[in-house]
């Protein structure tokens, strides 16, 4: 930064240091860290850009207004497009603990319904629900085509549930 480079942001900011100040801290809704921040940005722009800071092209004011309101907005526009941070003083609830009697009731029940299909809706649903293989892993495991895996596991998720119903696992 040269000598003139310095004297022209300390004479911006002398004489808009203040009015720009206090639009930012408008535009920042009151909070002073995020107009500092807005202040210190339009200034760097400012000295960026010294050509739009010419007399000729209109009021400086007016364009360090601008400029600090584009930023405002543009940050606006980031933190929107973030997940937003939850800030609380309390703890979360902890999650209530899974019954473990009720699960292991569950996966006897399926176990049961399981061997009531037949043996190539059982074998399709073991391949791609409990050994978690895909629709042509589990078609080349079975030698089969991955068609005849896709509708049998349709039709074997249909008969188990029907198979559960008749034991009494409801949904």
């Amino acid at each position: 930064m040269s000598r003139d480079d310095a004297d022209l942001l300390k004479a911006l900011h002398a004489e808009h240091g203040d009015a720009l100040f206090s639009h930012a801290l408008r535009l920042a809704g009151g909070d002073r860290q995020r107009a500092e921040d807005l202040v210190q940005e339009t200034l760097l722009r400012a000295w960026q850009h010294p050509e739009a800071l010419d007399p000729a092209r209109g009021s400086v004011r007016a364009w360090l207004f601008t400029t600090a309101r584009n930023l405002a907005i543009d940050a606006w526009r980031r933190r929107a497009a973030r997940v937003g941070e939850v800030f609380t003083d309390q703890l979360p609830e902890t999650p209530a603990v899974a019954d473990e009697t009720e699960r292991a009731v569950e996966s006897w029940a399926i176990a049961e319904a399981l061997t009531r299909l037949s043996r190539p809706h059982r074998e399709v649903l073991v391949e791609c629900f409990y050994q978690g293989r895909s629709v042509a892993e589990a078609a080349e495991r079975l030698g089969v085509p991955p068609g005849t895996v896709k509708s049998r596991t349709y039709y074997a998720l249909r008969s188990l549930k029907v198979v559960l119903q008749e034991l009494g696992v409801t949904q």
